[in-house]
């Protein structure tokens, strides 16, 4: 079975909560897409602000083997990655993320990644 990255909406973000404590793919509805494609898109993911485990732990792009919290602020610039990679027009996975993202962008949430 191939390595996953999940991402998933954060319906009522806890700036005091480590999302690292417990894996819940199922509690925020999680999307799986191959942890490969993000090779393609790491330097562009470097960019965005996002946080590590924690709302304390300021980073930039995706904590590869742990959880990372992206903030509202940073999802468009996510899904503009997501949306120009060629594979999207004909991936399921990355057709289901972008989806994620807008409803995350819509309503104002945080997403949560869980790396590999």
């Amino acid at each position: 079975m191939p390595c996953v990255a999940e991402f998933g909406i954060i319906e009522e973000f806890d700036k005091d909560k480590d999302y690292s404590s417990e894996y819940e793919p199922q509690k925020y509805n999680c999307v799986a897409i191959d942890d490969d494609i993000l090779d393609d898109w790491w330097e562009e993911l470097t960019l965005i602000k996002t946080y590590f485990h924690c709302y304390s732990r300021l980073e930039y792009g995706l904590a590869r083997w742990g959880v990372t919290l992206i903030p509202p602020e940073s999802l468009e610039a996510f899904y503009n990655i997501v949306s120009k990679y060629e594979k999207t027009k004909t991936s399921e996975e990355l057709t289901n993320l972008k989806i994620l993202l807008r409803k995350a962008i819509s309503e104002n949430k945080y997403v949560i990644h869980y790396g590999v």
